[in-house]
C-alpha cells in the first residue's frame, strides 16, 4: 500500500460559511464560476479529489488569497448535479489540510493550491472511551436534543465510535459560528474538542427549549381561540332557540348584513370587510379587537348616502328667514340666491359662507335659521381655543383613545352627507407645537379638495361638497390669509337704534316672556321703556346685553305676579325699568358736555363693535420731549409721532409759537388706560388735539374724527366707519369727519344714521382744521 504523500497540489473550492470535518460527508451548492470550475477541473484532472476551505467574510463574492482560511480539507467528489446554472456536488471529506501557494489558473479559471496534510489528532484508547462517554452523558442529559440527532451520529454514540470522530461529526452537525467551527477543525487539543463540543450540545438544548416553549404557547392559545369560538357559536345558538337577540349593531354578521343591505360606496364595503377578516383572527376581549369594533363602529355610523331634500320654494325661505331674524339682507338674498341656481341647474357646490362682525348680531342664530329655512340637519363646531390639528383631521388609529376628528363627528351627529355644518369663533383658532388647525381647516374648505377629505381615523376619503359650511368670526384680520381666501365674507354689522328696537319687540320679548313661563297678556314693554334701556343699560353692537336687560325685568314681573294673583297685566315704562334694573349703568352719551383745550374725541372699532375715545393732550414746561399713555400700542405711538411731528413742521401756519416745542415737554393720554388701543385710524385726531392743547384754543366735543394721518398732513382712508358712525350716534355726537376715500362706505351707512349725523369728508388736516376752529385766519 503507498504512503500517503505529505503535501498535494489540487483545484480549491471556497465555501461561504460552511466548514467541513474529517470524516464527514456533504452537499455543497456551488454557483460561483470559479467553484464551478474548481469541481469540474477536480473531475476530469485529478480523480476527484478537491481541496475546500471556507472564507473569511461571507459576503465577499470575489475573496482573494488573503481572504481565506488557510487550515482546510482535502475531500473526494462522491456525486454531481446541475441545478438552474449552479452545481450541487456530494464530497466526502479525508483529512485536514494546510493551505500554502495559493494561486488563481488563469487557464483553468480557478484557484489552485498545495494542502500540506496536518498531523492526525490522535489519542489513546482510554481518552477516546472517556470522550463518547462524555459526549454521551451530555446527550442524554437532554432527550430532546437526541429526537434530532440524525441517524448516522445516533449510530455512532452507539456503536463506541473513536472519540475524535464523534466529535467531527457533531460538530458538522449543530449550528455555530464559521469561527467556532474553524477553531475546530484548526486544533490539535483534544481538550478543547470536547469542551467545544459539550458547549455546543448545552446550546442546542436551550434552542430546543425555546422552539418548544414557542410551540406550547401556541398550541395553547389556538385550543383557548378555539374552545371560545364553540363557546360563543353555542351561546348564539341557546339565545337564538330563547328568541332573544343574538347580535347587536356591532356585531359581524350585522355589519355585513346591513354592508349587502345599504348602497355603501365599494372602497368603504372593502375596509370594512377587511377590518372584519382582522377581528375574526384576534382573541375576543383583547385590546386589537375592540379597536376594530369601535372603528368598524364609527365608520358605519358616518352617512356616506342619505340626505335630505332641500326646499326649492324660495317664497317659503325667504318667510321663514324674515320670521326667525330682522334686516340681515345680504345673508339672506345670498342663500336665496343659491337656492335659484341649484334649482336651475339641478346640482351645485354648496358655498363656503363666513359671517362675521361684532358678538350679539345674530351670526350663530342666523346658521340655525338657514338650516330650518332649507330643511337640513343642523350641526355646530365652536373652534374657540383648538390647537391640536387632529382635532380637525383625526387622531391616526395606531393611538389608543383615538378619535375622529370634529368634521366626521358632526357628520355622524347630523345623520346626512347635506348638513349646514356651523363652524362657530373660526378666529379664534391657535396654533401650537401639535400643528396648525387652521391650516387643516384649508382643505375642508375648499369645494375643489372637499369631495375627497382625508381624516386620519377613517383612513378613506369622504365628501363634504354637499355641505353647506358656514364660519363665523368677530375678527376678520385674525383669520389666515389663505383661510380667508376661501371664504365666502358677509359681514353682519353692528345694529342700530330702531333695528335693536326692532328686533326687541319682534323676537326678544316674545322669547323670554315663554322663557320666564309669562305670558303675552301679562306684561308689555313701552317703546320707551325699550330706548331707555338702550341708551342707559347697554352699549354694545349686538343685542345680547338688551336681551339680558329684557330678561331681568321679566324676572322681577314674575316675582310680582307670584306673590300677587290679582295682578292681570303689567306695563313696563321708564320708571319701571329704572326700578327693576337699578341706577343707570352708561351716560346716554359719553361725550364731554363742554369744549376743552386739548381734548378731540376719535372714533375706534374693535372686535366688539365701535366706540369713542377722548384723546387728550397737554403740554408744560420741559426739554421737548412726548409722554405716552393709555396703554397704546406701536402703530398708535407711531401715529402719535407723526401727527406732532407734522403740527411742529407747521406751527406758524396753524399760529403755535415755535418755541414752544424746545422749551415744554408734551403728554399724550387715551382714557381707560387698562384697554389696550392700537392702529392709525386716530392720527388726524391726534393731529387736531396737539393743535389744540399748543395753540390754547377749544374743541367742541359734539364732533368725532377719524383717518390716518401722514407727514404730509394728508388724510388716509380707514375700515369699520359703520360700526364707528354708530358709536358717534349712540354716544350724542353730532358731527363726524371721514377721509374722503371712504365715501362709498358713506353711501352704505343706514338711513337713521345720515339722517342724525352730518357727516364730512375731508382730505387732509386743513380741511379738519376749518371744521374744528372754522376759518380764523
Amino acid at each position: 500500500m503507498a504512503e500517503k504523500p505529505s503535501s498535494v497540489t489540487l483545484p480549491l473550492l471556497i465555501t461561504k460559511g460552511l466548514v467541513l470535518f474529517p470524516a464527514n460527508t456533504r452537499l455543497i451548492d456551488a454557483g460561483r464560476d470559479f467553484s464551478m470550475n474548481a469541481i469540474n477541473v477536480s473531475r476530469e484532472k485529478t480523480d476527484s479529489l478537491i481541496l475546500i476551505t471556507s472564507q473569511i467574510d461571507v459576503n465577499d463574492d470575489n475573496p482573494t488569497a488573503s481572504d481565506i482560511y488557510n487550515v482546510g480539507v482535502i475531500a473526494r467528489i462522491q456525486s454531481v448535479s446541475e441545478r438552474e446554472n449552479r452545481l450541487r456536488v456530494r464530497v466526502e471529506v479525508i483529512d485536514r489540510v494546510t493551505l500554502s501557494h495559493i494561486i488563481f489558473d488563469d487557464e483553468e479559471k480557478t484557484f489552485v493550491c498545495q494542502g500540506i496534510f496536518l498531523d492526525q489528532l490522535v489519542v489513546n484508547e482510554q481518552e477516546s472511551e472517556e470522550i463518547v462517554q462524555t459526549i454521551n452523558r451530555e446527550i442524554n442529559k437532554y432527550p430532546q436534543v437526541l429526537s434530532h440527532l440524525p441517524k448516522s451520529i445516533i449510530n455512532l454514540t452507539a456503536n463506541n465510535a473513536a472519540g475524535i470522530e464523534l466529535c467531527y461529526a457533531l460538530a458538522g452537525y449543530f449550528d455555530a459560528p464559521v469561527e467556532t467551527r474553524q477553531k475546530l477543525l484548526e486544533t490539535n487539543d483534544s481538550v478543547f474538542l470536547l469542551q467545544t463540543i459539550v458547549a455546543l450540545i448545552n446550546g442546542e438544548n436551550t434552542k430546543t427549549e425555546i422552539e418548544n416553549n414557542i410551540s406550547n404557547t401556541i398550541r395553547e392559545s389556538t385550543e383557548k381561540s378555539q374552545k371560545e369560538y364553540y363557546l360563543r357559536e353555542k351561546l348564539k345558538a341557546v339565545k337564538k332557540e330563547l328568541g332573544e337577540d343574538v347580535g347587536g349593531k356591532n356585531d359581524p354578521d350585522t355589519i355585513l348584513a346591513n354592508l349587502d343591505k345599504f348602497p355603501y360606496p365599494e372602497n368603504i364595503k372593502a375596509k370594512v370587510r377587511s377590518e372584519i377578516k382582522k377581528y375574526e383572527m384576534m382573541p375576543q376581549g383583547s385590546l386589537e379587537a375592540a379597536l376594530i369594533l369601535s372603528y368598524l363602529d364609527v365608520i358605519m355610523s358616518i352617512p356616506w348616502w342619505q340626505k335630505t331634500e332641500d326646499n326649492d320654494d324660495l317664497a317659503n325661505v325667504e318667510k321663514i328667514l324674515d320670521e326667525d331674524h330682522y334686516g340681515l339682507e345680504k345673508p339672506k338674498k345670498r342663500i336665496v340666491e343659491y337656492l335659484a341656481v341649484k334649482k336651475l341647474t339641478g346640482s351645485l357646490k354648496s358655498p363656503i359662507l363666513c359671517f362675521y362682525g361684532p358678538p350679539g348680531t345674530g351670526k350663530t342664530s342666523l346658521g340655525k335659521s338657514i338650516a330650518r329655512a332649507l330643511g337640513r340637519k343642523f350641526f355646530k363646531c365652536s373652534l374657540g381655543g383648538i390647537s391640536d390639528e387632529a382635532e380637525i383631521r383625526g387622531h391616526r388609529r395606531t393611538y389608543v383613545g383615538s378619535l375622529p376628528g370634529r368634521i366626521i363627528q358632526g357628520m355622524r351627529k347630523a345623520g346626512v352627507t347635506n348638513p349646514v355644518f356651523l363652524l362657530d369663533e373660526v378666529d379664534k383658532l391657535a396654533s401650537s407645537y401639535k400643528g396648525d388647525p387652521a391650516s387643516a381647516l384649508l382643505e375642508v374648505l375648499d369645494p375643489e379638495q372637499n369631495f375627497i377629505f382625508n381624516d386620519n381615523y377613517v383612513e378613506e376619503p369622504y365628501d363634504l361638497s354637499d355641505v353647506l359650511f358656514i364660519c363665523t368670526a368677530n375678527y376678520l384680520e385674525n383669520i389666515p390669509g389663505p383661510l380667508r381666501d376661501r371664504l365666502e365674507l358677509i359681514p353682519l354689522n353692528s345694529y342700530t337704534e330702531i333695528e335693536k328696537k326692532h328686533i326687541a319687540f319682534e323676537h326678544l320679548i316674545a322669547k323670554q316672556v315663554a322663557i320666564n313661563g309669562l305670558k303675552n297678556e301679562q306684561v308689555s314693554f313701552t317703546e320707551s321703556a325699550i330706548e331707555y334701556i338702550l341708551h342707559y343699560y347697554t352699549r354694545e353692537a349686538g343685542v345680547r346685553e338688551l336681551e339680558r336687560k329684557i330678561a331681568s325685568c321679566l324676572r322681577k314681573v314674575a316675582v310680582a305676579i307670584v306673590k300677587d294673583p290679582s295682578i292681570e297685566h303689567i306695563e313696563i315704562d321708564d320708571k319701571k325699568v329704572r326700578e327693576y334694573l337699578g341706577i343707570e349703568i352708561f351716560d346716554y352719551s359719553k361725550k364731554g358736555k363742554e369744549p376743552q383745550v386739548g381734548v378731540m374725541t376719535g372714533l375706534a372699532y374693535t372686535e366688539f363693535g365701535g366706540d369713542i375715545l377722548s384723546i387728550e393732550v397737554n403740554h408744560f414746561k420741559g426739554k421737548g420731549g412726548i409722554v405716552l399713555t393709555g396703554k397704546l400700542g406701536e402703530v398708535m405711538k407711531e401715529s402719535a409721532t407723526i401727527a406732532l411731528d407734522y403740527v411742529r413742521s407747521n406751527a406758524e401756519k396753524y399760529k403755535i409759537d415755535p418755541e414752544i416745542f424746545a422749551n415744554s415737554d408734551i403728554h399724550i393720554h387715551v382714557p381707560e388706560g387698562a384697554v389696550p388701543k392700537d392702529g392709525p385710524s386716530a392720527g388726524v385726531a391726534l393731529t387736531l388735539a396737539i393743535i389744540s392743547a399748543l395753540s390754547n384754543r377749544p374743541i367742541s366735543q359734539d364732533i368725532g374724527c377719524t383717518g390716518e394721518v401722514t407727514l404730509r398732513g394728508l388724510a388716509l382712508p380707514i375700515g369699520g366707519l359703520r360700526e364707528k358712525s354708530l358709536a358717534a350716534l349712540r354716544s350724542g355726537l353730532k358731527t363726524i369727519m371721514a377721509p374722503r376715500e371712504n365715501k362709498r362706505d358713506v353711501d352704505e351707512l343706514p338711513q337713521e344714521v345720515k339722517d342724525n349725523l352730518e357727516i364730512i369728508l375731508i382730505d387732509n388736516v386743513d380741511d379738519a382744521y376749518k371744521v374744528v376752529f372754522g376759518n380764523d385766519d
